[in-house]
């Protein structure tokens, strides 16, 4: 194949030059000069592995806020769609049920503690008589007996008030967590049901979590499955082409390929402050790995792309073109990564591209790479 591929390349410049060329008086062909390049003589560098994907933003916890006591919904304190923290109001539901069955409790407590403190007193009675023989064991263990009962009772009762004054407390609904509220579920005046009835929705966006996965040969790459500890970070890249000012981490590596899709399950963490990202945008993550691999990096003007795939031309020691197909990873700022095809010391071609053609001869300029990033094809 890479033989075809340069046999057409060479028929279509040879075709070119033939019919381009400049003709004297008695019909011979005069000699064109070597055609000036700028070269770019490559060197391996050791690199971080790195990879890309489209990825989605998911909040980090996203609750249903459900009351856990029922009743009218008398108000609602935030504002839809605002960030509201821990602890926040969020509804209020109607409180004097509660607050009757509270003071109802209440009042019974205090009256069974005025008989455990008769109680007391009888038993302590009981005690003195007993000891000079004016009462007797029965009726001093019927004491010991109530006096147990109705201390039994009071604690009863000292529970139902903790739950009664819990009651009271959940008719103000609050935010579990710090987060963006979703649109009201319900308005006031309307009667909901204890843990059944959805209020509102609670996302949490900072930290904000981002999804995206990696097929079979791109983890064949990384020497198989990724996870926290041989990913150095991910750079997250937003749809404007930006890079996301935080660094995430892996918070979550599936275990096994996903045998519906054939792909590894991954999700990063980003800290999210000022809520620039939200839940449900589309973006791209960059995997940086720890392992490192030799590697050439080329401008992107130096790569040409055809039905065949990437290849660059090179000038050899007789300043001979010649097409060397590569294989290309992801972009390294404005670089291509070449994974395979060159070689150290390989003079690349970076200028007058288009005009060139496998077994031209030309005229190399070694140029150095800062001298590239202004150069066109």
């Amino acid at each position: 194949m890479y033989k075809i591929f340069v046999l057409v390349l060479a028929c279509i410049v040879q075709l070119g030059l033939y019919s381009c060329g400049d003709v004297d008086t008695s019909g011979n062909e005069k000699p064109m000069p070597p055609l000036p390049v700028g070269v770019l003589a490559v060197k391996s560098v050791n690199m971080h592995l790195s990879t890309e994907t489209i990825a989605q933003t998911e909040g980090a916890k996203a609750i249903e806020i459900r009351p856990r006591v029922g009743g009218i919904v008398l108000k609602r304190y935030y504002h839809e769609g605002m960030p509201v923290t821990a602890g926040e109001p969020l509804f209020l539901i109607d409180p004097e049920p509660f607050q009757k069955a509270l003071d109802e409790v209440k009042a019974a407590f205090l009256e069974q503690s005025i008989r455990v403190i008769k109680a007391r007193d009888e038993k302590i009675r009981q005690e003195k008589l007993i000891v000079e023989n004016f009462v007797s064991k029965k009726s001093y263990d019927n004491t010991v007996t109530d006096l147990m009962l109705t201390e039994a009772s009071l604690r009863a009762l000292k529970a139902r008030v903790k739950q009664a004054q819990l009651d009271l407390s959940y008719t103000t609904v609050r935010a579990p967590i710090s987060g963006i509220t979703g649109r009201s579920q319900i308005s006031e005046g309307a009667l909901v049901a204890a843990n059944s009835s959805v209020l509102t929705t609670l996302t949490q966006v900072s930290p904000i979590w981002v999804r995206f996965s990696f097929s079979d040969n791109e983890l064949a790459r990384f020497n198989g499955r990724l996870n926290e500890n041989n990913i150095d970070e991910v750079i997250l890249i937003l749809p404007n082409g930006e890079e996301y000012d935080g660094r995430g981490h892996i918070n979550f590596a599936a275990s096994e390929i996903d045998p519906l899709i054939g792909t590894q399950q991954l999700r990063a963490t980003f800290d999210n402050p000022n809520q620039q990202l939200m839940p449900g945008q589309f973006v791209r993550v960059r995997v940086i790995s720890k392992k490192t691999d030799s590697v050439f990096v080329l401008p992107q003007v130096a790569v040409l792309t055809s039905d065949l795939g990437r290849f660059v031309y090179v000038v050899d020691d007789k300043n001979v073109v010649t097409i060397r197909p590569i294989t290309v990873g992801e972009w390294f700022g404005k670089d291509w990564i070449i994974l395979d095809g060159l070689q150290n010391g390989d003079r690349v071609v970076v200028n007058n591209l288009i005009r060139l053609g496998p077994g031209m001869t030309v005229a190399p300029e070694l140029l150095e790479a800062s001298e590239v990033l202004s150069l066109k094809h």
